[in-house]
């Protein structure tokens, strides 16, 4: 659609006012009429679309609260979920380095044991298994009494400090392994736990993307919205300024009009009625009638349509003086004609023109060839009266 400013609106109606002034009355108040009737729909049109929108944005505005406070709360959620995730990582880590540090211990401890057992179980081998000969050897090295029984205490005293080294480690080693199998138990708990809490954390992520998705396509909408009714705004606001210039306009072209009219006449005619008083005007072409006068479409229609063929000749409703010939808006190639006494004819949608202004026509004559020139929606003649400029039911007076 395109925008029409307040100011725009006032320079044509200007520029529209300064031709009628200068000799054109032929921009006649029948296009202003309508150009008058379609802005007022518009402006009716767009206040109900604004009306509408303002709504529509109500609904969207709230609802864009209402996901973005579901975005925060979900954000929220994941947010302890991730700070329990990491927690719970950091204690298996912990405890997966105990269980290697204790492995690695025990490792070493079961070696050391081994060798110990094995001192002790070839130390006890040695005493045991010793014959008579080598304890008679043994005693008779020694050089006193004293002597032997020091060296008896000796291999007595060596053979149970081997022992409670081996039985020591053998505690050790056995305590460090329930040690590590308590850690391991632990270390497989906190497993499980960091991968229960990494699975919500996952499908709290899913539920926040989502959301953030749902939020950012309602903040979208909010401002196409917005956007949508500030464009109507601005219509509405040209709107409504051009159907105020185009008042103006269409009071001054009526007063030109008369102007150019009183010349003919001092008193203009009353209406006829086609009963009482019979037909003034002639058909100018010879068709159906596709569309009478009055409201069509929210707007006025200010004559009849006649349907026929492009190229059809277009004849003089009566005797009369053309105040103008020429293109004029929605009319496309237009004829007006002045009949006298306030009483002028206007001939839309032709092809081409037969006359030009100032030309004075007979009723039997051709004014121009039918067509579909304008804003027209098919071949026909757009016929109109008017009274002192004034539109009225070309019916009456055919």
């Amino acid at each position: 659609m395109i925008r029409r400013t307040a100011l725009g609106a006032a320079l044509a109606t200007a520029s529209l006012l300064a031709g009628s002034a200068a000799g054109d009355p032929g921009a006649d108040k029948a296009g202003v009429d309508a150009r008058l009737g379609e802005a007022k729909a518009n402006a009716a049109r767009t206040a109900g679309a604004e009306t509408l929108l303002t709504g529509e944005l109500s609904r969207l505005s709230s609802d864009a609260r209402a996901a973005e406070a579901s975005v925060s709360a979900e954000q929220a959620r994941l947010a302890s979920l991730e700070a329990s995730l990491t927690a719970e990582q950091s204690r298996l880590d912990s405890l997966e380095a105990q269980v290697l540090t204790q492995s690695a211990r025990l490792t070493v401890l079961e070696r050391q044991y081994r060798i110990a057992l094995g001192v002790l179980e070839r130390r006890l081998r040695a005493i045991y298994e010793s014959d008579s000969p080598d304890l008679i050897s043994f005693a008779l090295g020694a050089t006193s009494f004293t002597d032997l029984l020091d060296n008896l205490d000796l291999l007595n005293r060596v053979g149970r400090q081997d022992e409670r080294i081996a039985s020591s480690l053998d505690r050790t080693r056995s305590e460090l392994e329930r040690t590590r199998a308590a850690t391991e138990s632990a270390r497989q708990g906190v497993a499980r736990s960091v991968a229960a809490i990494a699975a919500r954390a996952a499908a709290e992520r899913v539920t926040r993307d989502r959301l953030v998705a749902q939020r950012d396509a309602l903040a979208a909408a909010e401002g196409a919205k917005e956007r949508a009714l500030e464009g109507v705004r601005e219509d509405r606001a040209a709107f409504v300024a051009e159907a105020e210039g185009l008042a103006a306009q269409s009071a001054a072209l009526a007063a030109r009009i008369a102007a150019a009219q009183s010349a003919s006449a001092a008193v203009p005619p009353a209406a006829p009625s086609s009963a009482s008083s019979g037909a003034t005007l002639a058909w100018p072409v010879s068709g159906p009638v596709t569309s009478g006068f009055g409201s069509r479409w929210g707007k006025m229609h200010e004559g009849i349509d006649i349907a026929v063929g492009v190229g059809t000749p277009v004849h003089p409703a009566a005797a009369g003086t053309v105040i103008y010939a020429g293109w004029m808006s929605g009319y496309g190639n237009i004829v007006v004609i002045d009949h006298g006494n306030g009483l002028s004819t206007a001939y839309g949608h032709n092809s081409s023109l037969s006359v030009g202004q100032g030309a004075v026509v007979g009723a039997g004559g051709v004014i121009a060839l039918s067509g579909n020139t304008g804003h027209s929606t098919g071949p026909h003649v757009h016929f109109e009266v008017r009274v002192n400029g004034v539109p009225v039911d070309p019916l009456g007076y055919l």
